[in-house]
């Protein structure tokens, strides 16, 4: 009866942290688009030079994928490491082939690789960070 009960625990857990990892995924987007707008809105109006656009590209995508993970392992006590590599990877992934859906351009390159790595490393970090704040503070 307890392996049963401990069994079902652990699907249930599973698919909570699954959703998380969904959901701080699906926050990292909206952030994300919301942002680049906001972005090209202002470069509409001001004269910035080349070299800024990508790493203020890198920036968004960095705060896209903090806030994404604090936001999606809101309720999560332990895996922050885990869950943040994939929310992180997951967003990379999915921007990547939103934008390129946008640009009319889907290019698979070192750039690809290295927004892969970005992401997972930050959202690993942000993970590692949330999770133990909110344990903390408990």
């Amino acid at each position: 009866m307890k392996i049963k009960a401990k069994k079902m625990e652990g699907q249930k857990g599973a698919k909570s942290v699954c959703f998380s990892i969904l959901r701080g995924s699906a926050y990292a987007v909206c952030i994300s688009l919301v942002s680049i707008l906001v972005f090209a809105f202002c470069l509409k109006f001001t004269p910035l030079s080349e070299n800024l656009i990508t790493p203020i590209n890198q920036v968004i995508k960095g705060i896209s994928v903090f806030l994404g993970v604090f936001l999606g392992l809101k309720k999560q006590k332990e895996m922050g490491l885990a869950s943040g590599l994939l929310i992180g990877c997951v967003y990379t992934i999915i921007a990547f082939f939103a934008f390129s859906a946008l640009n009319h351009s889907f290019v698979f390159d070192r750039t690809f690789v290295n927004d892969i790595i970005f992401g997972s490393i930050i959202g690993g970090i942000c993970g590692i960070i949330c999770v133990n704040i909110k344990k903390n503070t408990k």
